[in-house]
C-alpha cells in the first residue's frame, strides 16, 4: 500500500480557516510557505545528481522530458516553455508531456491521469531512448499516467528522475534519482498547488537553470544566449553586454550590432578585443563557454 500523500493528511488541530480574520489567514498561509525553501535545500544532493546526468545527456544531443498531470504537469510545461527563450536553446531540448494536453480543461484532462497506458504511449510517441532523461512529476507519487510513462522510459533505457513530495511513494522508488522535498501537510488539505507545487517549481527551476549554467549558457549571472525576440529583449541584450564586458551602453550597442544581435558573441568581442568571426571561432573551440573563449584568446596573444 502506498504512503498517504502529506498534502492529504489531516491538518494538525487549529482554528477553522473560515473563522480566521483575513490577515491572520494570510499569515498562516505565509508561515506554511516558509517551510518550502528549507525542504528543497535538504534535497540539493539529489538535485545535483540529476543535473549532472541531464548535462551529460544534453551534451550528447539528448533531451529532457517532463511528465506529469494536473498542477504537476502544468508546472513542468511552464518550465519547459521558459527554457528556450531564456537560454537560446532549441525547443526540442526540453519537452513537457501533460496528461490530457495543456489546452484541455481540468474536467477534460482529469480522467487521463488515471490511465497508465496513455503515459506509456506518450513515451512511445516521443521515441524516448537511452539519450534522454525523463522527469516524472507527481506530488502524491502515485499518478498512473506518470508512473506508466516512467516505466516505459526505463524500459527504453532512459534515465529517470522522480519529483514528488511523498517519501517511499511508487514514483520515489521506481526512478533512478528521487527528489523528495518533504513540505508536510497543506494548510488546505489535498491542495497540491500550494506547498507541494511551490516545492516542485523551485526544484524544476534549479534543474533547468543549473543545467544551462553547466552547458555554457550563463556568464557570471547573465543570460548570454537570450533571444532578442522583441524590443524589451533587444534592450536586455545590450544591457547584458554592457554589464558583462564592462562597456558603455553605446559601445554595447555597437558590439551587439556587429555580432548580429548575439549577446555571447558580442561579449567575447568586448572582453577579448576580437572581431565577430574570431569570437565565434573561440566560442566553438571552448564548447560555448565565454570564460574559456576569453582565456583562449589571451593565451594566443
Amino acid at each position: 500500500m502506498s504512503p498517504r500523500a502529506p498534502s492529504a493528511r489531516r491538518w494538525r488541530p487549529g482554528p477553522h480557516l473560515e473563522t480566521l480574520p483575513l490577515q491572520a489567514l494570510l499569515r498562516r498561509i505565509n508561515r506554511e510557505d516558509r517551510r518550502v525553501a528549507p525542504a528543497v535545500g535538504r534535497v540539493i544532493p539529489q538535485i545535483a545528481a540529476a543535473v549532472k546526468r541531464i548535462v551529460a545527456v544534453l551534451r550528447r544531443g539528448g533531451r529532457v522530458i517532463y511528465v506529469g498531470a494536473g498542477t504537476s504537469g502544468r508546472l513542468g510545461w511552464l518550465d519547459a516553455m521558459e527554457v528556450p527563450p531564456t537560454f537560446g536553446v532549441d525547443p526540442g531540448m526540453v519537452r513537457a508531456v501533460v496528461a490530457g494536453r495543456i489546452t484541455e480543461t481540468v474536467s477534460e484532462a482529469s480522467p487521463v491521469e488515471d490511465n497508465r497506458k496513455l503515459g506509456r504511449e506518450e513515451m512511445e510517441r516521443l521515441r524516448v531512448g537511452p539519450r534522454d532523461v525523463v522527469v516524472g512529476i507527481a506530488a502524491s507519487g502515485t499518478t498512473p499516467f506518470t508512473l506508466g510513462a516512467i516505466a516505459e522510459a526505463r524500459r527504453r533505457g532512459a534515465y529517470t528522475v522522480g519529483l514528488t513530495t511523498t517519501p517511499r511513494s511508487p514514483l520515489a522508488v521506481r526512478t533512478d534519482t528521487a527528489i523528495v522535498p518533504q513540505v508536510g501537510e497543506e494548510i488546505l488539505r489535498g491542495s497540491t498547488r500550494m506547498k507541494a507545487g511551490t516545492a516542485q517549481k523551485l526544484v524544476l527551476q534549479m534543474l533547468s537553470t543549473a543545467t544551462m549554467v553547466g552547458l555554457g549558457h550563463v556568464y557570471r549571472d547573465l543570460m548570454v544566449d537570450v533571444r532578442p525576440l522583441n524590443a524589451k529583449l533587444r534592450r536586455r541584450v545590450q544591457d547584458i553586454v554592457a554589464a558583462g564586458a564592462g562597456v558603455s551602453s553605446a559601445e554595447a550597442a555597437r558590439l551587439v550590432h556587429a555580432a548580429g544581435e548575439e549577446a555571447k558573441v558580442a561579449l567575447v568581442m568586448g572582453l577579448a578585443g576580437v572581431d565577430a568571426p574570431e569570437a565565434r571561432r573561440l566560442l566553438v573551440a571552448s564548447d560555448g563557454f565565454i570564460r574559456g573563449a576569453v582565456q583562449r584568446a589571451r593565451r594566443t596573444r
